[in-house]
């Protein structure tokens, strides 16, 4: 939200300079993430307001209540302030037709003069980067960057003025708040096409729509500089509903950012007040008495409840965790305008219509900490005497885990995900719709991935394990999945662990993983076997040392023999040998290099013969 010291200083002359009002308002209200000096002498503050007090700090009304009662200094009402024109009788008639508006004002004003705004209002406008349009635009936007409340105006000229009113006809404009019909279409003042639904809310005449509540106006209606009579609206609108459509049709404005965090209907009547005042000023022509100012129409179906909240004294020191006495409380509700009642220890406050972030004691506690300030409270570990309780599911995954690891198994986690299953997600990938039933399918998918790779690994042999959860139609479970060689069992954790022993205990355990773990080559292998002819009675192993003597430290494993087969009093050992690199990726001339080494040393034995 950016607000202008300036602007500020209207309503709290006495505000202190603007680089100490940031650290103030930083340490007790909301963060200033950045101050800026404009050429003027201005500043900005870029406060991040959170949702807890949207509905009351975006505007500089609110903003410099905030300062006035937190620093005890002089807050300036403008609202005497403002001219309030004597009304003339009016036809204006307004239907609500949805619950999701829960309070509706409008006023018509006949024979403005539309033009450029007064160089002062340009000048605040500007200050917190908006652009001038025209004098009654800019009275608006004025009104909801001063006070919070969003206003908009129609040139009443261009709406639909005949309806029926009982059984005759009279020119009276007629505006209806209604959801839309599906599929209804409307073009916004910025001339983008919408298609709206039947969960949006529209203002419209008898005939069309003229603007989307709470979101954006319609070019149908919209003021121009031949506009001389207009509709001032001024309306509250259930933030839920505001928030979805702003979502639906991809609008987001600064009245969508004020009404999705749930504005008070009691602020519709003041802001309705300034923005006449404002109109006084900005859009009379220089004979101001030819301006009438039709009486307002206020529909105010459930008026906003006063709400109460009692919290006790000694409840906010435990809360806060410093001694705060009665009367440091009684102060801030006092510069805070809060109506209460004090009595037995308990504080009984009126919570004011734009306060709806207070509602329980916790909050008052909040609101009285940041007030005083939280550099008054010690940071203290608190003492805490328990003893863990141990999860029976834990301990049962731990001893199930270093049983599979004693048996020299790995474990490897797979997908929870799968194409199959009993439980479908949503917004997941196509092939990945549902949550597993069973570890097996993807244990099986892992055990051919690591047998593929075994060479890389120097394994003979794949031992791996899983623990997860899989997830059938009556719910979640967890389950063991090992292999013995090539066959997949899956237990469930129980059934696992029966023989656990009943005094297993989970303690700190340490592993030395440096015996157990190496890192693998990241660079690809080269495999190449070599097949050699030897008389009978020449074992594999002979063959197997002449040839691991001359493979140099190249090859990650021993020789592996693959396949043997005897024929004319002869045997043929047939081996693979694997080279790999952690440094590089080798070459064949490398490979080759060593390659040939081993057949000559081969060939050293005249009898044997490298096939």
């Amino acid at each position: 939200m950016k607000i202008s010291y300036n602007w500020l200083k209207w309503y709290v002359p006495e505000a202190p300079e603007a680089e100490k009002l940031a650290d103030i308002f930083t340490y007790h209200v909301a963060e200033v993430e950045s101050l800026e000096k404009l050429p003027n002498g201005d500043f900005v503050f870029d406060i991040k307001i959170l949702p807890s007090r949207a509905h009351d700090l975006l505007s500089h009304h609110g903003v410099a209540r905030e300062i006035a009662s937190l620093l005890n200094i002089t807050y300036k009402d403008p609202e005497p302030m403002y001219k309030v024109p004597n009304p003339t009788p009016t036809k204006l008639k307004i239907e609500i037709k949805t619950d999701k508006c829960r309070r509706y004002m409008g006023r018509i004003v006949r024979n403005i003069k539309v033009g450029p705004s007064p160089e002062w209002v340009v000048k605040h406008l500007e200050s917190i980067e908006q652009r001038s349009i025209n004098n009654i635009v800019d009275a608006a936007n004025l009104t909801m960057f001063d006070c919070g409340q969003p206003v908009h105006c129609f040139d009443l000229d261009k709406i639909y003025l005949r309806t029926v009113l009982g059984n005759s006809k009279k020119d009276s404009p007629l505006l209806i708040i209604r959801e839309a019909k599906e599929e209804e279409q409307m073009t916004t003042l910025d001339n983008k096409e919408v298609k709206l639904n039947s969960s949006d809310i529209v203002i419209a005449d008898p005939d069309q729509v003229l603007a989307i509540a709470g979101v954006k106006g319609g070019k149908i209606a919209e003021v121009d500089m031949n506009t001389k009579n207009i509709i001032i609206e001024v309306a509250n609108f259930d933030p839920t509903s505001v928030r979805k459509t702003a979502k639906s049709v991809s609008i987001f404005t600064d009245a969508v950012k004020r009404y999705e965090n749930d504005l008070s209907p009691e602020l519709c009547s003041f802001a309705m007040k300034e923005m006449t005042g404002l109109l006084v000023d900005v859009a009379c022509p220089e004979r101001p008495e030819e301006v009438k100012w039709e009486e307002i129409v206020d529909i105010y179906p459930q008026k906003q409840k006063e709400k109460k909240l009692s919290f006790s004294f000694d409840k906010i020191s435990k809360v806060l965790g410093i001694p705060v006495s009665v009367e440091e409380i009684e102060d801030i509700l006092k510069r805070y305008v809060f109506k209460y009642v004090y009595k037995d220890g308990i504080f009984e406050i009126e919570v004011p219509p734009m306060r709806q972030d207070l509602a329980i004691e916790e909050d008052m506690a909040e609101e009285i900490g940041r007030i005083l300030g939280y550099k008054k409270i010690e940071p203290k570990i608190p003492k805490i005497d328990f003893k863990p309780r141990v999860s029976n599911t834990y301990a049962k995954i731990i001893w199930a885990r270093e049983k599979l690891l004693a048996e020299g198994y790995s474990e490897v986690m797979t997908y929870t995900f799968a194409d199959k299953g009993k439980v479908e997600v949503m917004e997941s990938a196509s092939d990945k719709k549902f949550l597993r039933t069973n570890l097996s399918d993807g244990l099986k998918e892992s055990l051919k991935l690591n047998k593929l790779n075994s060479p890389l690994m120097s394994m003979d042999e794949i031992k791996i394990f899983e623990i997860g959860a899989v997830f059938k139609k009556d719910g979640e479970e967890i389950n063991v999945a090992y292999n013995e060689k090539d066959k997949i069992i899956e237990k469930n954790l129980n059934e696992f662990c029966r023989d656990m022993p009943s005094n297993f205990k989970l303690e700190p355990r340490s592993y030395n993983l440096k015996t157990k773990f190496k890192m693998w080559s990241l660079f690809p292998f080269i495999a190449r076997d070599v097949a050699v002819w030897v008389p009978e009675g020449v074992t594999s192993l002979e063959v197997m040392k002449v040839i691991k003597e001359n493979v140099g430290e190249l090859v990650i494993r021993d020789p592996e023999l693959f396949d043997e087969f005897k024929k004319d009093g002869k045997v043929s050992y047939a081996f693979r040998i694997v080279f790999q690199s952690h440094e590089r990726t080798l070459t064949d001339l490398e490979v080759n290099e060593v390659m040939n080494k081993i057949t000559e040393k081969i060939k050293e034995n005249k009898d044997w013969q490298v096939r």
